[in-house]
């Protein structure tokens, strides 16, 4: 049974930091290129970051470029997203994402709010 967990998620205050992170299983981990999403209230889900199934290659959208750090360890199983200098803009449901022609599979999200 194909698994990934979200953790970490919560409140924080703006320009605080947060590490979340996502336990895979039922499925071959280290064959999988692995993704964030985010999706706010009333908007579309959008990537965050993005890593290769050896996490040689890490692709950021915009907005996040510096802020965010996407990393995996293949012998745990799990992927991260170090979240810095956090805006109330990122508040959203984060999600984790591991695809892998043809598959595609997802988490069921952890909040993040970003408020004083």
């Amino acid at each position: 049974q194909v698994q990934l967990v979200e953790s970490g998620g919560g409140l924080v205050q703006p320009g605080g930091s947060l590490r979340l992170s996502c336990a895979a299983s039922g499925f071959t981990f280290s064959n999988y290129a692995m993704s964030w999403y985010r999706q706010a209230p009333g908007k579309e889900r959008e990537l965050v970051a993005a890593i290769t199934s050896t996490g040689g290659y890490t692709n950021y959208a915009d907005s996040m470029k510096g802020r965010f750090t996407i990393s995996r360890d293949n012998a745990k199983n799990t992927v991260y997203l170090q979240m810095n200098s956090l805006k109330p803009e990122d508040t959203a449901v984060y999600y984790c994402n591991a695809v892998r022609w043809p598959y595609n599979y997802w988490g069921q999200g952890t909040q993040v709010t970003v408020s004083s």
